[in-house]
Protein backbone atom coordinates (compact mmCIF):
# COMPACT_ATOMS: atom_id res chain seq x y z
CA UNK A 1 0.00 0.00 0.00
CA UNK A 2 2.98 2.32 0.62
CA UNK A 3 4.01 1.91 -3.01
CA UNK A 4 0.46 2.77 -4.14
CA UNK A 5 0.38 5.89 -1.94
CA UNK A 6 3.73 7.01 -3.38
CA UNK A 7 2.52 6.50 -6.96
CA UNK A 8 -0.70 8.43 -6.28
CA UNK A 9 1.25 11.28 -4.66
CA UNK A 10 3.73 11.44 -7.55
CA UNK A 11 0.95 11.49 -10.15
CA UNK A 12 -0.74 14.36 -8.35
CA UNK A 13 2.50 16.35 -8.19
CA UNK A 14 3.18 15.78 -11.90
CA UNK A 15 -0.36 16.93 -12.72
CA UNK A 16 -0.22 19.96 -10.45
CA UNK A 17 3.15 21.43 -11.47
CA UNK A 18 2.48 22.12 -15.20
CA UNK A 19 -0.88 23.68 -14.34
CA UNK A 20 0.57 26.00 -11.69
CA UNK A 21 3.40 27.02 -14.04
CA UNK A 22 0.91 27.78 -16.83
CA UNK A 23 -1.37 29.70 -14.43
CA UNK A 24 0.99 31.98 -12.54
CA UNK A 25 -0.40 33.74 -9.53
CA UNK A 26 -2.95 31.05 -8.77
CA UNK A 27 -4.16 30.86 -5.18
CA UNK A 28 -3.59 28.11 -2.62
CA UNK A 29 -7.36 27.65 -2.39
CA UNK A 30 -7.72 27.12 -6.15
CA UNK A 31 -4.87 24.58 -6.32
CA UNK A 32 -6.28 22.67 -3.35
CA UNK A 33 -9.74 22.58 -4.87
CA UNK A 34 -8.54 21.58 -8.34
CA UNK A 35 -6.17 18.79 -7.25
CA UNK A 36 -7.82 17.58 -4.06
CA UNK A 37 -5.18 18.90 -1.65
CA UNK A 38 -5.46 20.07 1.90
CA UNK A 39 -3.26 23.14 2.56
CA UNK A 40 -0.83 21.05 4.64
CA UNK A 41 -0.57 18.35 1.92
CA UNK A 42 0.14 21.00 -0.71
CA UNK A 43 2.87 22.55 1.45
CA UNK A 44 4.52 19.13 1.92
CA UNK A 45 4.51 18.39 -1.82
CA UNK A 46 5.96 21.82 -2.64
CA UNK A 47 8.71 21.21 -0.06
CA UNK A 48 9.48 17.93 -1.82
CA UNK A 49 9.62 19.58 -5.25
CA UNK A 50 11.94 22.24 -3.82
CA UNK A 51 14.69 19.64 -3.24
CA UNK A 52 14.32 17.90 -6.64
CA UNK A 53 16.94 18.56 -9.28
CA UNK A 54 20.16 17.46 -10.94
CA UNK A 55 23.38 16.49 -9.13
CA UNK A 56 25.25 19.54 -7.96
CA UNK A 57 22.00 20.80 -6.45
CA UNK A 58 22.89 24.45 -6.87
CA UNK A 59 20.40 27.25 -7.59
CA UNK A 60 20.46 26.42 -11.32
CA UNK A 61 19.74 22.72 -10.77
CA UNK A 62 16.85 22.95 -8.30
CA UNK A 63 13.24 24.03 -8.78
CA UNK A 64 11.71 26.74 -6.64
CA UNK A 65 8.32 25.75 -5.24
CA UNK A 66 6.74 27.51 -2.30
CA UNK A 67 3.71 29.37 -0.97
CA UNK A 68 3.98 33.17 -0.99
CA UNK A 69 1.11 34.63 1.01
CA UNK A 70 -1.97 33.04 -0.54
CA UNK A 71 -0.30 32.23 -3.88
CA UNK A 72 1.53 29.10 -5.10
CA UNK A 73 4.84 29.87 -6.82
CA UNK A 74 6.78 27.41 -9.00
CA UNK A 75 9.88 28.48 -10.96
CA UNK A 76 11.58 25.95 -13.20
CA UNK A 77 15.29 25.17 -12.88
CA UNK A 78 17.68 26.45 -15.55
CA UNK A 79 18.02 23.07 -17.25
CA UNK A 80 14.34 23.14 -18.23
CA UNK A 81 15.10 26.00 -20.62
CA UNK A 82 17.09 23.59 -22.82
CA UNK A 83 15.24 21.23 -25.22
CA UNK A 84 14.97 17.66 -23.97
CA UNK A 85 17.20 15.26 -25.91
CA UNK A 86 15.58 11.86 -26.29
CA UNK A 87 17.14 8.76 -27.77
CA UNK A 88 15.13 7.00 -30.53
CA UNK A 89 13.58 4.45 -28.15
CA UNK A 90 12.49 7.16 -25.68
CA UNK A 91 11.04 9.33 -28.44
CA UNK A 92 9.11 6.46 -30.01
CA UNK A 93 7.76 5.34 -26.63
CA UNK A 94 6.63 8.87 -25.82
CA UNK A 95 5.02 9.23 -29.24
CA UNK A 96 3.15 5.92 -28.91
CA UNK A 97 1.86 6.89 -25.45
CA UNK A 98 0.75 10.30 -26.71
CA UNK A 99 -1.05 8.79 -29.71
CA UNK A 100 -2.77 6.22 -27.48
CA UNK A 101 -4.03 8.92 -25.10
CA UNK A 102 -5.00 11.11 -28.05
CA UNK A 103 -7.32 8.38 -29.37
CA UNK A 104 -9.48 8.69 -26.24
CA UNK A 105 -11.62 11.53 -24.92
CA UNK A 106 -9.21 11.97 -21.99
CA UNK A 107 -6.74 13.98 -24.07
CA UNK A 108 -6.28 17.72 -23.45
CA UNK A 109 -6.46 19.95 -26.58
CA UNK A 110 -2.73 20.73 -26.49
CA UNK A 111 -1.82 17.04 -26.76
CA UNK A 112 -2.75 16.78 -30.45
CA UNK A 113 -0.38 19.62 -31.35
CA UNK A 114 2.41 18.12 -29.25
CA UNK A 115 1.96 14.71 -30.87
CA UNK A 116 2.07 16.26 -34.35
CA UNK A 117 5.35 18.03 -33.56
CA UNK A 118 6.89 14.92 -32.03
CA UNK A 119 5.73 12.74 -34.94
CA UNK A 120 7.31 15.14 -37.42
CA UNK A 121 10.60 14.99 -35.52
CA UNK A 122 10.60 11.21 -35.07
CA UNK A 123 9.02 10.04 -38.35
CA UNK A 124 9.82 12.87 -40.71
CA UNK A 125 7.39 13.35 -43.58
CA UNK A 126 6.42 9.68 -43.80
CA UNK A 127 2.72 9.13 -43.23
CA UNK A 128 1.03 6.12 -41.65
CA UNK A 129 4.29 4.75 -40.26
CA UNK A 130 2.90 4.31 -36.76
CA UNK A 131 -0.64 3.61 -35.66
CA UNK A 132 -1.86 3.19 -32.09
CA UNK A 133 -5.30 1.65 -31.79
CA UNK A 134 -7.40 1.26 -28.65
CA UNK A 135 -10.56 -0.74 -28.57
CA UNK A 136 -13.58 1.37 -29.40
CA UNK A 137 -14.95 3.05 -26.30
CA UNK A 138 -17.78 0.86 -24.94
CA UNK A 139 -21.20 2.40 -24.44
CA UNK A 140 -20.88 2.00 -20.68
CA UNK A 141 -17.69 4.10 -20.49
CA UNK A 142 -19.22 7.50 -19.73
CA UNK A 143 -21.81 6.09 -17.30
CA UNK A 144 -19.15 4.20 -15.34
CA UNK A 145 -16.87 7.24 -15.21
CA UNK A 146 -19.74 9.34 -13.87
CA UNK A 147 -20.60 6.67 -11.29
CA UNK A 148 -16.96 6.52 -10.15
CA UNK A 149 -16.79 10.32 -9.78
CA UNK A 150 -20.12 10.46 -7.92
CA UNK A 151 -19.31 7.36 -5.80
CA UNK A 152 -22.51 5.63 -6.86
CA UNK A 153 -22.95 1.87 -6.68
CA UNK A 154 -23.61 0.11 -10.01
CA UNK A 155 -25.21 -3.17 -11.04
CA UNK A 156 -24.49 -5.08 -14.25
CA UNK A 157 -24.17 -8.55 -15.76
CA UNK A 158 -20.63 -9.67 -16.54
CA UNK A 159 -19.23 -12.50 -18.66
CA UNK A 160 -15.84 -13.70 -17.41
CA UNK A 161 -13.06 -14.35 -19.93
CA UNK A 162 -11.76 -17.55 -18.34
CA UNK A 163 -14.90 -19.56 -17.57
CA UNK A 164 -17.29 -17.78 -19.90
CA UNK A 165 -19.83 -17.53 -17.06
CA UNK A 166 -22.35 -14.69 -16.95
CA UNK A 167 -23.27 -13.38 -13.50
CA UNK A 168 -24.97 -10.37 -11.98
CA UNK A 169 -22.56 -8.05 -10.14
CA UNK A 170 -22.97 -5.23 -7.63
CA UNK A 171 -19.86 -3.03 -7.67
CA UNK A 172 -18.49 0.10 -5.99
CA UNK A 173 -16.63 1.70 -8.96
CA UNK A 174 -13.27 3.27 -8.12
CA UNK A 175 -11.82 4.17 -11.53
CA UNK A 176 -12.08 3.53 -15.26
CA UNK A 177 -8.83 3.15 -17.24
CA UNK A 178 -7.37 1.76 -20.46
CA UNK A 179 -4.62 -0.86 -20.61
CA UNK A 180 -3.30 -3.25 -23.27
CA UNK A 181 -5.78 -1.81 -25.79
CA UNK A 182 -8.91 -2.35 -23.69
CA UNK A 183 -11.04 -0.40 -21.19
CA UNK A 184 -11.35 -1.62 -17.60
CA UNK A 185 -13.28 -0.85 -14.42
CA UNK A 186 -11.53 -1.12 -11.06
CA UNK A 187 -13.62 -1.39 -7.90
CA UNK A 188 -14.92 -3.37 -4.97
CA UNK A 189 -17.25 -6.17 -6.08
CA UNK A 190 -19.86 -6.70 -3.38
CA UNK A 191 -20.90 -9.96 -5.03
CA UNK A 192 -17.43 -11.45 -4.56
CA UNK A 193 -16.61 -9.26 -1.52
CA UNK A 194 -13.21 -8.42 -3.02
CA UNK A 195 -11.41 -5.97 -5.28
CA UNK A 196 -11.97 -6.81 -8.94
CA UNK A 197 -11.03 -5.60 -12.44
CA UNK A 198 -13.75 -5.79 -15.12
CA UNK A 199 -13.32 -5.40 -18.88
CA UNK A 200 -15.93 -2.95 -20.13
CA UNK A 201 -16.76 -4.79 -23.35
CA UNK A 202 -17.95 -7.73 -21.21
CA UNK A 203 -20.37 -5.60 -19.17
CA UNK A 204 -24.07 -5.63 -20.04
CA UNK A 205 -27.28 -4.15 -18.57
CA UNK A 206 -25.49 -1.45 -16.57
CA UNK A 207 -27.57 0.41 -13.98
CA UNK A 208 -26.32 3.08 -11.57
CA UNK A 209 -28.41 2.90 -8.40
CA UNK A 210 -29.05 5.71 -5.95
CA UNK A 211 -26.83 4.29 -3.18
CA UNK A 212 -23.61 6.22 -2.53
CA UNK A 213 -20.48 4.51 -1.17
CA UNK A 214 -17.35 5.78 0.60
CA UNK A 215 -14.21 4.88 -1.39
CA UNK A 216 -11.03 3.71 0.41
CA UNK A 217 -8.73 6.45 1.66
CA UNK A 218 -5.82 4.90 -0.26
CA UNK A 219 -7.13 3.68 -3.59
CA UNK A 220 -4.94 1.09 -5.33
CA UNK A 221 -3.23 2.21 -8.53
CA UNK A 222 -5.47 0.89 -11.33
CA UNK A 223 -3.72 -1.80 -13.33
CA UNK A 224 -4.57 -5.04 -15.09
CA UNK A 225 -3.48 -7.89 -12.92
CA UNK A 226 -4.63 -11.37 -11.95
CA UNK A 227 -5.01 -12.71 -8.41
CA UNK A 228 -5.05 -16.54 -8.36
CA UNK A 229 -7.96 -18.17 -6.56
CA UNK A 230 -8.12 -21.36 -4.53
CA UNK A 231 -9.48 -23.35 -7.49
CA UNK A 232 -6.97 -22.08 -10.06
CA UNK A 233 -4.83 -24.45 -12.08
CA UNK A 234 -1.08 -24.01 -12.55
CA UNK A 235 1.08 -24.82 -15.54
CA UNK A 236 4.74 -24.36 -16.39
CA UNK A 237 5.66 -23.23 -19.90
CA UNK A 238 9.04 -23.11 -21.62
CA UNK A 239 9.05 -20.14 -23.99
CA UNK A 240 11.30 -19.60 -26.97
CA UNK A 241 12.74 -16.23 -28.04
CA UNK A 242 9.65 -15.26 -30.07
CA UNK A 243 7.33 -15.95 -27.12
CA UNK A 244 9.07 -13.93 -24.42
CA UNK A 245 6.34 -11.29 -24.69
CA UNK A 246 4.12 -13.62 -22.64
CA UNK A 247 6.06 -12.70 -19.47
CA UNK A 248 5.29 -9.01 -20.04
CA UNK A 249 1.66 -9.44 -21.11
CA UNK A 250 0.50 -12.02 -18.55
CA UNK A 251 1.00 -12.15 -14.75
CA UNK A 252 3.42 -15.07 -14.57
CA UNK A 253 6.15 -16.23 -12.20
CA UNK A 254 9.56 -16.53 -13.86
CA UNK A 255 11.14 -19.88 -12.96
CA UNK A 256 14.35 -19.58 -15.01
CA UNK A 257 15.75 -17.37 -17.74
CA UNK A 258 18.63 -17.90 -20.15
CA UNK A 259 19.50 -16.85 -23.69
CA UNK A 260 17.58 -19.63 -25.42
CA UNK A 261 14.45 -19.98 -23.31
CA UNK A 262 12.32 -18.52 -20.55
CA UNK A 263 10.47 -20.83 -18.14
CA UNK A 264 7.36 -19.36 -16.48
CA UNK A 265 4.69 -20.61 -14.10
CA UNK A 266 1.20 -19.64 -15.17
CA UNK A 267 -1.95 -19.45 -13.00
CA UNK A 268 -5.41 -19.43 -14.58
CA UNK A 269 -9.02 -19.96 -13.60
CA UNK A 270 -9.42 -22.73 -16.17
CA UNK A 271 -7.09 -24.98 -18.26
CA UNK A 272 -8.63 -23.53 -21.44
CA UNK A 273 -6.92 -20.15 -20.89
CA UNK A 274 -3.42 -21.67 -20.92
CA UNK A 275 -4.29 -24.26 -23.57
CA UNK A 276 -5.44 -21.58 -26.03
CA UNK A 277 -2.25 -19.63 -25.40
CA UNK A 278 -0.14 -22.74 -25.91
CA UNK A 279 -1.76 -23.46 -29.27
CA UNK A 280 -1.36 -19.83 -30.29
CA UNK A 281 2.38 -19.92 -29.55
CA UNK A 282 2.89 -23.09 -31.58
CA UNK A 283 6.37 -24.59 -31.78
CA UNK A 284 7.91 -21.68 -29.87
CA UNK A 285 6.40 -22.87 -26.57
CA UNK A 286 6.45 -26.16 -24.70
CA UNK A 287 4.26 -27.35 -21.83
CA UNK A 288 6.61 -28.53 -19.09
CA UNK A 289 4.07 -29.21 -16.37
CA UNK A 290 0.26 -29.14 -16.21
CA UNK A 291 -1.72 -32.28 -16.95
CA UNK A 292 -5.08 -30.52 -17.17
CA UNK A 293 -3.68 -28.06 -19.70
CA UNK A 294 -2.22 -30.90 -21.77
CA UNK A 295 -5.62 -32.63 -21.93
CA UNK A 296 -7.42 -29.41 -22.87
CA UNK A 297 -4.79 -28.48 -25.49
CA UNK A 298 -5.16 -31.90 -27.13
CA UNK A 299 -8.94 -31.50 -27.16
CA UNK A 300 -8.64 -28.09 -28.81
CA UNK A 301 -6.19 -29.40 -31.41
CA UNK A 302 -8.60 -32.19 -32.31
CA UNK A 303 -11.47 -29.72 -32.58
CA UNK A 304 -9.43 -27.49 -34.88
CA UNK A 305 -8.29 -30.39 -37.06
CA UNK A 306 -11.87 -31.66 -37.32
CA UNK A 307 -12.87 -28.44 -39.04
CA UNK A 308 -10.35 -28.98 -41.81
CA UNK A 309 -10.52 -32.76 -42.27
CA UNK A 310 -12.23 -33.61 -45.56
CA UNK A 311 -15.42 -35.55 -45.08
CA UNK A 312 -15.02 -39.21 -46.05
CA UNK A 313 -18.05 -40.76 -47.75
CA UNK A 314 -19.22 -43.99 -46.18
Amino acid sequence: MIQNKTAIRLNRILSMLPWVIANRGTSVEEVCERFGYSPSELAKDLDLVFVCGLPGYGPGELMEAYIDGDQVVVDMADYFSKPVRLNPAEALGLLAAGMALGSTDQAPPALERAVEKLAAAVLGDTEDVLAVELAAAPGSLDDLRRAAIDHRVVEFTYTSLGKGETKSRVVEPWSVFSSLGNWYLSGHCRTADAERIFRLDRIRDLVAISEVFEPPADLPVPEVRYTPGEDDIYATLKLGPASRWVAEYYPVEIVSDDEDSLVVRFAASTPAVVARLLIRLGVDAELVEGEEVAIEAERLREAILARYRPSIPV
